[in-house]
């Protein structure tokens, strides 16, 4: 049984986190071994607040290691990680990523690099941003950044799409071989923009710009997930993007229709393996 390692925040309510990446993984006929950096009773965007705690590091290193005594590490075909709770936690990645790659060479890291953006309300524990810039993301197959995230990675300013192809150029010097930056948000007001990067060349998809009276969470989880499961599943990495683009909306959609906030992925879950859409890449 071959599986991905989905190192990521959970939440008992709702889908963020592993609660947004694992369903869909699964969906798309994948194994999935998640591990929880943190277990929230909800997303922290909940006026009432929430509850839960954050896991150490150790708990992570324990849970792979238990993986490993069983000899399954070999069998984990990716490992995938979004929000981490601490700097510790990051180390806790890099060890998890040396060890799966000892004994499955082949298998690809997936870097949602989930960081802390003072428009979005999301607060990190202080040496995340820089553990994320410094270690974790150079030694990634595949980093997904939104554009605060990108320009950090890469301390360059990103306000127009010829901006955003020079530093998607200088992240593929960084360490990783392909950049899926999951939200443009300075292309276009009425669009929704993503931008693939890899040697081959650039592409970006656009599809509508959903209003909703507040913004789901989970959104880049879900994205990362797809885009991963779609190249475990054989696809290349402009079908991938272009997979994860579709199936993306069609939850989105479907949570607009119904005027939720939560994604409501289990009742778009056809969404995930047929999207009813399609929005083709086209490079640039």
């Amino acid at each position: 049984m071959k599986g991905i390692i989905s190192i990521q925040s959970h939440v008992v309510f709702g889908h963020a986190g592993n609660s947004s990446a694992v369903f869909p993984l699964q969906r798309m006929g994948m194994e999935v071994w998640p591990i929880h950096t943190v277990q929230f009773s909800n997303h922290t965007q909940y006026k009432q607040g929430w509850k839960g705690r954050a896991f150490s590091a150790d708990d992570i290193n324990q849970l792979v290691t238990g993986i490993d005594n069983i000899g399954k590490l070999a069998d984990c075909q990716a490992i995938l990680s979004g929000y981490q709770g601490s700097a510790e936690q990051c180390q806790a990645i890099i060890l998890t990523v040396n060890s799966v790659k000892q004994q499955n060479p082949d298998a690809i890291y997936v870097c949602d690099p989930v960081m802390g953006d003072p428009e979005k309300g999301c607060i990190l524990a202080d040496g995340i941003t820089e553990q994320l810039i410094n270690d974790v993301m150079p030694i990634a197959d595949v980093i997904v950044p939104n554009q605060f995230e990108l320009t950090q990675f890469t301390g360059m300013e990103i306000n127009n799409l010829e901006q955003a192809k020079l530093a998607c150029q200088k992240a593929l010097t960084l360490g990783p071989k392909i950049v899926l930056v999951k939200h443009l948000h300075s292309i276009a007001d009425d669009t929704f923009t993503m931008m693939l990067a890899t040697a081959d060349g650039m592409y970006i998809s656009q599809r509508p710009q959903l209003e909703f009276n507040r913004q789901p969470v989970g959104v880049g989880d879900l994205i990362s997930a797809l885009f991963t499961g779609g190249l475990l599943q054989g696809m290349n990495a402009v079908a991938a993007f272009e997979h994860a683009t579709n199936a993306c909306y069609g939850v989105l959609k479907e949570t607009h229709r119904r005027q939720e906030w939560e994604l409501q992925t289990i009742a778009a879950q056809a969404e995930l393996v047929n999207p009813s859409e399609k929005f083709n890449a086209k490079a640039v």
